[in-house]
Formats: structure tokens, sequence, C-alpha cells
């Protein structure tokens, strides 16, 4: 009599293990059907946008799945008619629209707070847009000029009028001019990676010993 009621406890319990482990797949599952991603794609769909690739770390990082729509320079219209602004990443999460990839992270750091931190806490995310800033101007900057005149043959035929008429409007001057010198101008890109390259000569990553989103940026 014993034996029997302990193997029919044990059933119960394992009845509602698989249950809380079948809820549990089902909830994950919900949120990344709530989640759409709009990314930038390329020449044969690469993915060659460094703010997407952001945004991918950061859904792997909280285990995410997005519904995602490949998206090219031309359709600029559609991503304008969505967010009121020309660029992309872009998430649609549930009723809202979230653009900029800073913006989308701190985003999904608030609303899927029972996943892995993309910070840490406060002071991880107050560090990590300071990386964030850093990356987006000083070494964003010294990046395209070694990139930018090659960089066009990466986009679909489609897109690069598109993306020389923006970008060379934004310069001030031809895709092939600004790279002109880039030779020159690679010490500087060199420079500006040394804090980079010190604190990874110390530790595996910029978080410290797992990466973070500080990593991704």
């Amino acid at each position: 009599g014993g034996t029997g009621l302990r193997r029919d406890g044990d059933r119960r319990r394992q009845h509602r293990h698989r249950r809380a482990c079948a809820g549990a797949v089902a909830a994950g599952r919900r949120e990344s059907m709530a989640l759409v991603f709009h990314e930038r794609v390329g020449l044969d769909e690469r993915r060659i946008s460094p703010f997407s690739w952001r945004i991918r770390y950061a859904f792997a990082h909280k285990g995410l799945d997005p519904d995602v729509v490949p998206t090219r320079f031309a359709d600029v219209a559609r991503i304008r008619d969505l967010s009121g602004q020309d660029l992309v990443p872009i998430i649609e999460h549930d009723a809202v629209v979230v653009h900029d990839s800073w913006s989308i992270a701190c985003h999904l750091e608030d609303h899927f707070p029972d996943r892995p931190s993309l910070f840490g806490g406060p002071a991880g995310r107050g560090a990590a847009r300071l990386v964030n800033v850093w990356s987006d101007t000083v070494l964003a900057r010294a990046m395209r000029q070694q990139i930018y005149a090659d960089f066009i043959r990466c986009i679909d035929p489609g897109d690069r009028d598109y993306f020389r008429r923006s970008r060379e409007a934004q310069l001030g001057m031809t895709l092939e001019r600004f790279s002109a010198d880039r030779d020159v101008a690679l010490p500087d890109l060199l420079e500006s990676c040394a804090p980079l390259e010190r604190t990874l000569s110390e530790q595996p990553f910029l978080a410290g010993a797992a990466p973070a989103y500080v990593d991704y940026v």
C-alpha cells in the first residue's frame, strides 16, 4: 500500500513538472511571437549592419527568437511609415515600435526582466551607454573611412544608388574621396581600438568573465 502511494505521488510530481516545463516553453514562444525584428540585409541577403548585429546578439543573450523582416535600403518608405525615421534596426513588440539599437536593447532589458540581463544592473547599463556612444562616434567614423568605398559592393545593386546619394550628402563628398586617405588614417583606427585591446588582453570580455551588451556594441 505504501509503495503504491509513493508511486502515485511520484507520478503526480512528474506530471506537475512536465506541465510546468510545457508552460515555460509556451510562454517563451508567446514572447518570441510578439516580437518582430526589421533587420538590414545586403547582397544575397547578407546581414551587413553592425547595428542590427547588436540586436541579434541581444536577442540571443535573452533567449528570444523574433520574427525577422529582411530590410533593404530601398525599403526606406516602409521603415519611415512604420517608425517615423529612416534607419534600422527596428522592433515591434506587441503594439510598440522601437528604433535605434540602444533604445531596443533597453526595451528588451526592461520588458524581459526574467531573461538573462544585458547589462547586469544600473551601473552596467551606464557603462555600456558610454561604450555605445564611443562606438557610434569615435570608432564608427574611423571604421567608415576604411570601408565605405568597398562597402557599397556588399549592398544589393538595387540599393546602391540610394546608399551613395544619402551617404555622400552626409559626407559632403564621394565615397571614394572619403576613403582615399584611408591608409594614412589607419593609425587613427588602431589607436581608437587600443582601449579594447588592452582590456581584452586582461579579461575574456569587456563585461568581465562573460559577455554582455557592452561586448555587442
